[in-house]
């Protein structure tokens, strides 16, 4: 390529960034310029010494959206002296790895090294992530994998082991701040031409919930709203543009994957530990995600009996009765029976003594020796049973109850049941104390 070629290329390279997303425009081009993520990408890590030392190996980026994970790939490319690829895991299929695994082993030959990026690599199947073991475990490509789902389910145990998982996590209020600041003042962002309102600023943050990619598009599209930044005097960036041009928070929610499962148990964790705030907020998360209201009334149903038991016996009849108003209603007035039968399970009395006792019966059973029936206890309707002896009937008595052994030989009792002494349990052991005197 000529020099004129090259001046071409760079001139319409900086005319295609001009239209790039601010996001885009952006993008870190050195660890400097990255904001957040200290621990994996900070200085002294292994990741950045790694790249800064062009000794990188095969390693997995795994983070929500708007962490880095692209970020950093861009920065290897600039770092690396190796030849650096992209593949789509959206559209890439097998012809295209082995195409690319080619090419790296001709360049190999010629002592020069090739980088491999795949975003999204959760994407690819098991045949095309197999596609890649050879190459990699031989080295000779160096894979950068990026994944918003748990690399340990969603990537090949096989490719894992030939690789060092990275997490990056959600940037914090501080790092969101930094970003938005420098979008503002910096020339590939909005150079100046905007200044922000103190609220304005504080509306970003929340909206953008450890997002960058997020912040920075909200930030783009409420300096859209404000003005278009032409005139000498920078144009203020309201509240009220980043409303109007940010109505709904889109909050992060995956059914089926890592966060339906993290917010699911903290909302169970809330309701076992008394805390109807909590209760209602992770309630909403789920509401706002669209997750399924019978999935949330059925872990009502279960918490019921799990964490409140006979402590008190309502709270199953509340959460059954919910899980019919979500199986029957539906959105979005289910919502407030679940509200109801989740409040009310958080707010009643705690006994895990039905779950624990079960489970230690269970155990017995499983494991311990085979019990016979008490002959008193066992079904009269055969030949012989005349000789099981006298089973008492409790109904014959005149408190209802008359003191018989029901447990087989060798358990005594509270092997497995033990009552907590709160809630309705608490009431029950003390009436049944007044019975026995």
């Amino acid at each position: 390529m000529c020099a004129m070629d090259t001046l071409f290329t760079e001139i319409e390279d900086e005319a295609a960034n001009a239209f790039a997303p601010l996001a885009v425009r952006m993008r870190p081009r050195t660890f400097d310029d990255l904001v957040g993520q200290e621990e994996a990408c900070g200085k002294g890590s292994w990741l950045r010494t790694a790249i800064e030392r062009d000794v990188l190996t095969s390693v997995i980026l795994f983070g929500p959206a708007g962490t880095g994970k692209t970020s950093i790939a861009h920065i290897i490319a600039e770092h690396t002296q190796a030849e650096f690829v992209e593949v789509s895991a959206i559209g890439g299929t097998v012809s295209d790895l082995r195409r690319e695994i080619k090419a790296a082993a001709d360049r190999q030959r010629m002592g020069r090294r090739t980088i491999l990026f795949v975003d999204e690599i959760h994407r690819f199947n098991r045949a095309q992530q197999d596609s890649l073991l050879h190459a990699v475990e031989n080295r000779t490509l160096v894979l950068v994998g990026a994944t918003t789902e748990n690399p340990y389910f969603e990537v090949n145990t096989a490719l894992l082991s030939r690789s060092r998982v990275v997490e990056l996590k959600n940037l914090s209020d501080d790092d969101i701040s930094e970003l938005i600041q420098r979008a503002l003042a910096d020339e590939r962002g909005l150079g100046g031409r905007y200044t922000l309102e103190g609220d304005a600023l504080n509306v970003l943050v929340v909206l953008a919930g450890g997002d960058g990619r997020a912040a920075l598009t909200s930030l783009e599209l409420a300096a859209q709203m404000a003005g278009d930044g032409t005139v000498e005097k920078p144009i203020t960036i309201t509240r009220d543009s980043v409303g109007l041009a940010n109505p709904h928070r889109n909050v992060p929610y995956d059914k089926n994957k890592d966060m339906h499962y993290d917010i699911i148990s903290a909302f169970i964790k809330s309701m076992r530990g008394s805390d109807p705030d909590a209760v209602l907020y992770w309630l909403a998360r789920m509401i706002d995600g669209g997750e399924d209201p019978k999935f949330i009334a059925r872990r009502i149903m279960i918490c019921a009996s799990e964490d409140v038991g006979n402590a008190d016996p309502q709270a199953l009849l509340i959460a059954h009765a919910a899980f019919k108003s979500a199986e029957v209603i539906g959105y979005p007035e289910c919502r407030i029976n679940l509200a109801q039968a989740a409040t009310y399970v958080a707010l009643a009395p705690k006994s895990n003594a039905c779950e624990a006792g079960i489970d230690a019966a269970l155990a017995e059973v499983r494991h311990g020796p085979v019990r016979a029936v008490p002959d008193y206890l066992r079904d009269r309707h055969r030949p012989g049973s005349e000789d099981y002896g006298e089973y008492k009937y409790p109904h014959d008595y005149a408190e209802g109850w008359v003191d018989q052994r029901y447990l087989p030989e060798g358990l005594e009792k509270g092997c497995f049941y033990h009552p907590t002494e709160r809630g309705w349990e608490a009431y029950r052991i003390d009436a049944a104390a007044r019975d026995r005197k």
